[in-house]
């Protein structure tokens, strides 16, 4: 090196650089890593410039570097040494030189060469790996790779492509082999660093690539501590997909929330991501019944959601928002989707909370929840204290401002769960006005079947029984239309799912309607007829449904699939109960009727006989199921006996 200024090796650096920064569609189709294959030759030629690697350093066995070596690789303390001195400085550069080396072998799909040249960066930083110089680059080189890594479905975080192809490590390239022990171990080393160096030492430590900048060029202490906390940030998300992938959810949250405020704070988020960010992880908190800290993420996602080309384009969203509409609307519209879960889970959780063993409203539950009310908002504001805030400032009064027009609190009496439910409706409507029938025919059924389950539920709360059934018409109306669009062969499932679904609206409107009858002395035929026709509607789709568990012979199977035993159980159940229902004149067709609901009784009892898992999935409708069949042939045969007479 000593015959080569030492401007040119940092030319030679900065020009590596800017072709590892070319994005993969600007190479030549035959050559998709022409630029990275450019960029690894400078690379090496910097490496040769600098020399060898240290003696000490460069001979220590390589089983020591894994992430279980060494004093801090588990979360072990290290101590503060600064890189001083030639030998010392040659070795950090080299380490600068062998991650850029490792990042570009695994751009190229290389991962063993990959961890090979980030182990020889982690070997040569062991010894300062906690100093002002090396603690970010140490930190990159223990988490690259793993970016290649299956997103969860529960919890998702999207990042711009751009961040995601520059911040890889270690942790990652583990991943990637699905070690995700290793992976782990790796990334809270990296988070333990972190925490370490910011209580020893806190200063903007220097950006690895500031080791081949001149004097002048160097960063700023302000762009140093935004670069600093940036690789922390990433360090959090990568930690949360590990723990997403072995199964620790609680833990997976707090990293995934954790990074979003962290990116609020450091001014460093796109917000269409950081939004559509927020309202899935609300989507955990949803299911974990946290509606406070749900509708807090809810309300943030709106906001940030909100700021959507007001924020110019920086290196991680190098183009304006405004310049995607289609990708605006669509993440309005998955927004849309994850407010209208919140509506209806808080709505279906007041329900089960309070309905008897048939399903109505029981009054006794009710005053019970109405009592807890009280206690339940005095614990607010320490519920509000221990829960990890979005924003400061006027940020965070923005966010307030939308999370107090909605309740967290289970809706107790009809008012409460229609302003849930109008909640829920508008988003209904906008999340259709991007997710609609052409083009997103699944997103769309979704949409609709949310819809009506909001109606159904917001039914379980109104006490008028005509309104009730207004409100079940409506779920009918919006369901039939779909059965008429989609094609069953290729939307088996979903077909299955709104028959059952038609079906049992139906049969609730028929129930209602029966009720309204029994409070008459003498109902008049039009009701009778209205009964009898819903009646005939239940059934209708009640038996499409079991109908499309038919093989192609027409034979209704043996054994039923698990996946739709329990609607196809509960399915012959209402068959039964329906023919029973049917209000005839003529004792001839009554007795047919009879005979066909005891068939169907019959069958659940003897399929609960030869498969008993099936058992438990219906255990109410089985043992009523058994009373109807020992009931049934007694009523017929007294049936018998009056026609004989008459």
């Amino acid at each position: 090196m000593a015959n080569v200024p030492w401007a040119e090796v940092c030319e030679k650096f900065q020009a590596a650089l800017a072709l590892s920064r070319v994005e993969l569609h600007k190479n030549p189709e035959k050559e998709p890593y022409k630029s990275k294959y450019s960029a690894r030759a400078l690379l090496e030629e910097v490496k040769a410039l600098l020399g060898p690697a240290p003696e000490d350093e460069d001979e220590r066995p390589e089983a020591e570097d894994g992430p279980g070596a060494g004093d801090h690789a588990l979360g072990l303390p290290a101590e503060v040494v600064e890189p001083e001195g030639p030998v010392a400085q040659r070795a950090v550069r080299l380490a600068v030189i062998e991650f850029h080396l490792g990042v570009n072998h695994i751009d190229t799909e290389e991962l063993s060469a990959g961890e090979e040249h980030l182990v020889k960066c982690l070997r040569l930083l062991r010894r300062y790996r906690l100093s002002h110089d090396c603690i970010s680059l140490c930190i990159q080189a223990q988490r690259q790779g793993f970016t290649m890594l299956p997103r969860p479905q529960v919890i998702r975080l999207r990042w711009p492509p751009k961040v995601l192809g520059l911040q890889n490590n270690l942790g990652i390239l583990w991943s990637e082999r699905e070690e995700i022990e290793t992976a782990q171990a790796y990334l809270e080393s990296s988070e333990a660093l972190y925490n370490q160096y910011m209580k020893e030492v806190g200063s903007p430590p220097l950006d690895p690539t500031e080791r081949f900048l001149p004097e002048e060029e160097k960063l700023t202490e302000q762009e140093r501590s935004k670069r600093f906390e940036k690789v922390y940030t990433h360090n959090l998300y990568y930690l949360a997909q590990v723990y997403q992938h072995l199964e620790m959810f609680e833990k997976a949250a707090h990293y995934c929330h954790s990074t979003l405020k962290r990116q609020l704070e450091h001014n460093a988020y796109h917000p269409i991501e950081w939004a559509i960010n927020a309202a899935t992880l609300s989507q955990f908190y949803i299911n974990k019944l946290c509606f406070m800290e749900a509708r807090h993420c809810l309300s943030a996602a709106n906001v940030i959601f909100g700021q959507t080309g007001k924020i110019s384009a920086t290196e991680d969203t190098p183009e304006a928002e405004g310049e995607v509409p289609e990708l605006y609307h669509q993440r309005k519209g998955e927004i849309a989707r994850c407010w209208i879960k919140y509506c209806l889970t808080l709505m279906q959780n007041a329900q089960l909370s309070m309905q008897d063993n048939i399903g109505e409203l029981d009054l006794d539950k009710q005053s019970e929840l109405r009592a807890l009310r009280k206690k339940e908002l005095d614990e607010e504001e320490s519920i509000r204290k221990k829960a990890v805030q979005f924003g400061t400032g006027e940020l965070c009064d923005a966010i307030s401002a939308v999370e107090e027009k909605v309740s967290y609190l289970r809706p107790l009496d009809f008012e409460e769960a229609r302003e849930l439910f109008l909640l829920g409706q508008h988003y209904v409507f906008e999340a259709k006005e991007f997710f609609q029938i052409d083009g997103y025919v699944t997103d769309h059924i979704e949409v609709v079947q949310d819809h009506s389950a909001l109606f159904k539920v917001l039914a379980f709360f109104e006490t008028d029984m005509e309104r009730r059934c207004k409100m079940h018409k409506r779920r009918i109306a919006m369901l039939e239309p779909l059965t008429v669009d989609l094609n069953p062969q290729y939307y088996l499932l979903v077909n299955r799912q709104i028959q059952f679904e038609i079906a049992h609206a139906y049969y609730d409107m028929m129930d209602l309607k029966v009720a309204i009858a029994d409070r008459l002395r003498d109902p008049d035929s039009h009701i009778v007829k209205k009964i009898n026709n819903l009646n005939k509607s239940a059934l209708k789709y009640y038996q499409l449904f079991l109908d499309s568990l038919r093989d192609p012979n027409k034979v209704f199977p043996e054994h039923i699939g698990e996946d739709v035993l329990r609607p196809a159980m509960l399915a012959k159940f209402r068959v039964a109960r329906l023919y029973g229902k049917i209000i005839t004149a003529d004792p001839k067709k009554e007795l047919e009727n009879l005979a066909t609901s005891l068939e169907h009784y019959k069958f659940i009892v003897d399929y609960c006989e030869k498969h008993p898992e099936a058992a438990q999935e219906i255990e109410v409708e089985l043992e009523l199921s058994k009373e109807m069949v020992s009931l049934l042939p007694t009523k017929m045969e007294r049936f018998r006996t009056k026609m004989a007479l008459t």
